[in-house]
């Protein structure tokens, strides 16, 4: 099945107000499931967590829905599913958590291709304990990041592998799977970073071979809040900093505090949304909701690479535009240059005609640095989503022919 590209509009707010929006590497919009699912929580009576009243079972509720989302969502466990405010906190956290395993002379592999979430807390955290740190090179004619070169940084010493399951700045989609085959043949974990490829294409964490998979709402029409997946008993075998008093149960021992219910309810909203891409039904009870997610980035996936392709052959035929190298096996997201225009300028011009782009280097410190372009201002990201429109990308075609 195909899109209902208009349905699938009617379906965000936001776009009402008459932007185009290439910025959801950035961020996307928010479903009005999401919106409507928080409305719903901060609107009524929710209290935290008890079964003592009604109010307090509620957030119970809440958070049971969200985990089993996210678990659809991921093909992952729902009690092996942890919440946090960020992708960056939760890999913190998880990182500290397992530096305390770590011993000076053991070893953590990360990839100059990855967002610096999954770059500095494991260098950081080996540095705390003497681990060294190998670095995993992509291809700068290219942008692959091959994964045979994984063969001779893993070893036997090695406790962790931090790599993407798509890159954030070019779109790259590594071979993840064949990476951590290569890293669980030395006993050695594979964490995946899904922040960029979980919007575009359907996850599915046991074949990818992700020990950890870790992915934020806000990038797939949802709320500011992310989730860490893991096997319940690899989360049991961990013993993070927490308050005596607070739960010691999985998957509860990693989230400190008391949890944004009204945000939870919006993962669960939002992964609705997804699910219902095609046929517009939504909720659990309308079906299998993991087959239909499936289904619906399957469909989401198909669609926004044909007008990627549009974009990127747009941008290629255009004197003085230049791409970042990136290979076929790609997220719709493009990083270019415009002649001698700083990125930022570019950015600027395009946001004047009502154009949602961004400029610099997105976080993805090292890409940019190995590539000698983040000193002079990184580059300009477009990245198709599924309210993405053909007439969008004409717009933008056009706007940036002007510059």
């Amino acid at each position: 099945m195909m899109l209902d590209i208009e349905r699938v509009r009617a379906q965000y707010p936001a776009l009402r107000e008459g932007y185009v929006h290439f910025d959801g590497a950035a961020g996307t919009l928010v479903a009005a499931r999401c919106a409507d699912a928080i409305e719903g929580v901060v609107r009524g009576a929710v209290a935290n967590r008890t079964t003592a009243f009604a109010a307090g079972r509620r957030a119970t509720e809440i958070v049971v829905r969200a985990r089993e989302a996210i678990a659809d969502l991921l093909g992952a466990v729902p009690s092996g599913v942890v919440f946090g405010s960020s992708t960056t906190s939760l890999t913190y956290l998880v990182a500290r958590t397992l530096a305390d395993t770590w011993r000076a002379g053991d070893g953590v592999v990360v990839s100059r291709l990855d967002h610096d979430a999954n770059v500095r807390p494991w260098v950081q955290a080996a540095a705390r304990v003497g681990a060294t740190v190998r670095w995993a090179e992509f291809e700068p004619s290219t942008g692959a990041l091959p994964a045979a070169q994984y063969a001779d940084l893993v070893n036997d010493r090695t406790r962790l592998v931090a790599v993407t399951v798509a890159s954030n700045a070019i779109g790259t989609r590594p071979d993840v799977a064949a990476i951590a085959r290569t890293a669980h043949a030395s006993g050695a974990l594979v964490y995946v970073d899904g922040v960029h490829g979980t919007p575009h294409a359907p996850t599915d964490v046991a074949a990818l071979g992700a020990d950890f998979y870790v992915t934020s709402a806000y990038k797939w029409s949802g709320p500011h809040i992310a989730a860490c997946a893991a096997a319940p008993q690899l989360w049991e075998s961990l013993r993070p900093d927490k308050l005596m008093p607070s739960p010691d149960d999985i998957p509860e021992r990693f989230e400190h505090g008391t949890q944004s219910f009204e945000l939870l309810a919006g993962v669960a909203g939002a992964v609705d949304h997804l699910a219902a891409l095609l046929d517009g039904d939504a909720g659990p009870e309308s079906g299998n909701r993991r087959s239909r997610l499936i289904d619906a980035l399957r469909a989401a996936q198909a669609y926004e690479m044909d007008l990627f392709t549009e974009l990127v052959a747009g941008l290629a035929e255009m004197p003085g535009v230049t791409m970042c190298p990136a290979p076929p096996d790609r997220c719709p997201t493009v990083a270019f240059r415009v002649a001698d225009e700083d990125p930022a300028d570019t950015a600027a011009a395009l946001g004047d005609e009502g154009i949602c782009v961004y400029a610099g280097d997105y976080y993805a410190y090292e890409y940019f640095q190995a590539m000698g372009l983040r000193d002079s201002g990184g580059a300009v990201r477009a990245s198709v989503y599924h309210y993405t429109t053909r007439d969008d990308v004409s717009r933008l075609l056009d706007a940036v022919k002007k510059r």
